[in-house]
């Protein structure tokens, strides 16, 4: 299996520094991210690592469903995940740290009820590997089917 590439290039301190995350691998961007619009309630244009982890945890996490849900014997047509990653202070390390993540799927899927779905993203949120890498985090589940 591949390994994929960030780079960072940061400038200053953290209050008035800023920096540039590039998607070495992909080549897809370049996206600027600053202390103070990490920690602000509006992002003001500028990514952070809390939402490259949530773009990171969807994707994979909407993979996984997919795979499960055909094991299962269901059909996937349609998955919208969305990922809600929070930051907050750790009260016993100090600094900051991720206090939980919400995943939220809505799915279009032929061949399994609501249970059956569930019990699906329940497996996908336990096996996708950004999961497995954020074991540390609280990681919620809302999922539901289409109607």
């Amino acid at each position: 299996m591949p390994t994929r590439t960030a780079r960072t290039a940061w400038d200053g301190g953290l209050q008035d520094g800023s920096g540039q995350v590039e998607l070495s691998s992909s080549g897809r961007g370049t996206f600027d991210v600053s202390f103070p619009r990490r920690a602000a309630d509006e992002a003001g244009g500028v990514t952070s690592p809390e939402e490259l982890i949530a773009a990171a945890h969807s994707a994979c996490f909407a993979m996984q469903l997919s795979a499960n849900v055909a094991e299962a014997g269901g059909t996937p047509h349609s998955l919208e995940v969305t990922a809600d990653v929070s930051l907050g202070p750790d009260d016993q390390a100090g600094g900051f740290k991720l206090t939980g993540i919400t995943l939220t799927v809505k799915g279009e899927v032929d061949g399994l009820d609501s249970a059956g779905f569930q019990r699906a993203a329940e497996a996908a949120k336990a096996g996708c590997p950004v999961s497995k890498a954020l074991t540390g985090v609280d990681i919620t589940l809302r999922a539901s089917l289409v109607e």
